[in-house]
């Protein structure tokens, strides 16, 4: 085993050259200043351009060389300024006060004790599956004079001044930070011997040659991120100008910080092999078990209730839940589950719940742009109300949408559709709803009872290149639509489904059912129905493209509106409220930090309104009920068992234009597509 002391000193000798590119830095700033003082004063005492001086050019010198001085000490002063008051971008997260967690503190103190380095200064959460230690020493992250909480201070320390001013004498340990799903998934023993290598970093973090450097590249990291943002005009030209210069000393300090980092995790690594090693191996195993259930709950179970203005308010409770659901499915993950036995490490917490919701709402923020705080539009959800207030209202939401954009598809769309125009020309309300009373719809039959014209006998179709469509015969069921100002709708148009139609059933167009009447219409629909959708886009295979990009569009829409209203309300003093500290450079403009997935591409938006559209149908006329899956998100239940097998007839449908697969899979279920479906 090798001794600690290595990396240490590894790490001190390029922490040395990091603060000699900075010495160096500032050398070259003050030449100027020395050159021009020698010219001044040698100019004054006659030793440099004096009155018997044979050359007269030495005055023109010292002023330029006094200019250039100027220049650069106003520029290394700027600078300096620039550096010094920037806020170094600290991690999100949710700080924990000791008297929140005394075990939690305890652990950790008896943890340093045993490694023989100081303790962390505070320890805080952030949703995610890692565990570091940071500098959190500026004077911008120092907690206000007025906190008059206990837990801003260490234990015995009512006889100490304030970490403020504690903190201009002596050097402060760094901020443990804790990705929060460890302490609910992970025990007590596991959680120590993971924490073990991070604490150790500590003894390293406290040598002043080390804090040094690593202060003063944060400064130029934070700086260059002011530079980054700034606004237009004069002020803006000399940041970019400090901008610059602070990427030229980061570039000159990357590779000594990098192995200056090295050398700190390596003696932490060999600082920490003696304690609890055996069990550590085991911990990271959990470490990369955690990471996949993490993934899969945020985006597959919070990114539906974020995108509706709902944040799960237990997202680390369900971490538990999602990771043994995990362990019951996969065989790599046996026995995981037979831990939970033991105490978890939440319970060093005071009160759980507290920080799962603060971490919860931190998360929603972090990987989603959500507001600071809850409101009327961003409220919390139970994992016992996310089915009925997020899975059921997301499917009828997206089917209103999927209708919406339908109803907005005019005839002529379908026309320029069909002749692989891509660029088809919509009518107006008026047109629409007069074309939709005057012209039978290209590519269908029509509605049985109603006899058919000469241009469109029984069982053809209107061809493409046909422009002007035969007028329909004057019938009870024409007479009886709508006011051509009416908008074209689909409650007041004739069902495409027949009454009787059964899924899976085919009759030829040429014979019409013999149980419907040939001289009475059928009644229209009284509401959306899923038959609807399925004819649409089985008609027509461009019809699909049509309705995706139309889907793409009203989405980004949607999206645009909601990051203005988060905008407006989540603004960086919520969060200061709040204990959530960001640093310079992160907090405007640039959520969410960690999106979790890549927007989604037209036809899967177009396959995910038809599902939802399929499931409220399943909901209303089979009996189904909307449900949680743990690891996959939103679920149709039917009679208590999940129905996964969806996914392949929405997308014969959406890609190809079959409908036979989900008009098949609809009559096993039992579900009837020509009922209305309820909406929001």
């Amino acid at each position: 085993m090798a001794d600690p002391e290595t990396g240490v000193l590894a790490a001190r000798a390029r922490a040395l050259a990091v603060l000699r590119i900075r010495g160096t830095a500032l050398a070259v700033a003050l030449l100027p200043a020395a050159v021009a003082v020698v010219l001044i004063v040698g100019g004054a005492t006659g030793h440099i351009g004096g009155p018997g001086a044979s050359w007269g050019g030495w005055p023109a010198v010292r002023w330029t060389v006094s200019g250039l001085a100027v220049a650069v000490l106003l520029l290394t002063a700027l600078v300096a300024t620039v550096v010094a008051r920037a806020r170094p971008a600290l991690s999100p997260s949710v700080p924990i006060a000791e008297k929140s967690a005394p075990d939690l503190y305890r652990l950790v103190r008896d943890l340093a004790d045993r490694l023989e380095v100081p303790p962390p200064s505070a320890i805080a959460l952030t949703p995610d599956c890692d565990s570091w230690l940071e500098d959190r020493t500026h004077r911008a992250h120092a907690p206000p004079h007025h906190d008059p909480s206990p837990s801003s201070a260490p234990s015995s320390s009512s006889e100490e001044p304030h970490p403020a001013h504690r903190a201009r004498r002596e050097p402060e340990a760094p901020v443990l930070v804790i990705g929060s799903p460890f302490l609910w998934w992970m025990r007590v023993a596991e959680l120590r011997a993971l924490l073990a290598p991070v604490v150790a970093g500590t003894g390293p973090s406290a040598h002043p040659d080390i804090a040094a450097a690593r202060r003063f590249i944060r400064g130029l990291d934070a700086a260059v991120a002011v530079a980054a943002r700034a606004r237009s005009g004069p002020r803006r030209l000399a940041l970019r100008l400090v901008g610059q210069v602070a990427r030229l000393l980061l570039r000159a300090c990357r590779d000594h910080a990098t192995i200056m980092e090295r050398g700190v995790a390596a003696a932490a690594s060999e600082r920490a092999q003696g304690v609890d090693y055996g069990l550590r191996i085991v911990a990271q195993e959990q470490v990369g078990l955690a990471y996949a259930g993490w993934d899969r709950l945020l985006t597959r179970v919070a990114l539906p209730a974020w995108r509706m203005g709902r944040w799960p308010s237990r997202l680390d409770a369900g971490v538990v839940s999602a990771l043994t659901e995990l362990s019951r499915r996969d065989r790599l993950a046996e026995g995981f589950a037979s831990r939970l036995g033991e105490r978890p490490a939440c319970d060093l917490l005071e009160e759980p719940g507290d920080i799962d919701r603060a971490a919860s709402l931190l998360a929603a923020r972090l990987f989603h742009g959500g507001p600071a705080e809850p409101g009327p539009d961003w409220s919390p959800v139970g994992w016992n109300q996310y089915p009925q207030e997020v899975v059921d209202r997301k499917w009828r939401l997206e089917a209103a949408r999927l209708h919406r954009v339908l109803d907005d598809l005019s005839p002529s769309s379908q026309l320029g559709s069909s002749r692989g125009d891509p660029y088809p020309t919509g009518l107006s309300t008026t047109d629409t709803a007069t074309a939709a009373a005057t012209a039978p719809t290209p590519g269908t039959t029509p509605a049985p009872g109603t006899a058919p014209t000469a241009s469109t006998p029984a069982g053809t179709s209107t061809p493409t290149a046909t422009t002007d469509p035969a007028p329909a015969p004057t019938t009870a069921h024409t007479t009886a639509r709508q006011p051509a100002t009416r908008p074209l709708s689909y409650a007041h148009t004739s069902a495409r489904t027949p009454a009787g139609h059964h899924p899976g059933t085919h009759h030829p167009t040429d014979h019409p059912p013999a149980t419907l009447p040939t001289t009475e219409p059928c009644p229209p629909p009284t509401g959306p129905t899923l038959a609807r959708v399925i004819d649409r886009l089985a008609r027509d295979h461009h019809t699909g493209d049509l309705v995706a990009a139309r889907l793409g569009a009203e989405v980004e829409r949607e999206e645009r509106e909601e990051a203005a209203r988060h905008a407006a309300r989540g603004t960086s003093a919520h969060d200061t409220a709040a204990g959530v500290a960001w640093g310079d450079g992160l907090a405007e403009g640039g959520l969410p930090l960690v999106p979790l997935q890549p927007p989604r591409t037209g036809r899967e938006l177009l396959a995910d309104h038809v599902t939802a559209m399929v499931c409220c149908a399943a909901v209303d006329t089979a009996g189904a009920a909307p449900g949680l899956d743990w690891l996959d998100g939103p679920a149709l239940l039917i009679d208590g068992t999940r129905r996964s097998d969806l996914g392949r007839p929405v997308l014969s449908l959406v890609d190809d234009g079959d409908a036979e697969p989900l008009r098949g899979w609809l009559t096993t279920v039992g579900v009837r597509p020509e009922k209305p479906v309820r909406l929001v």
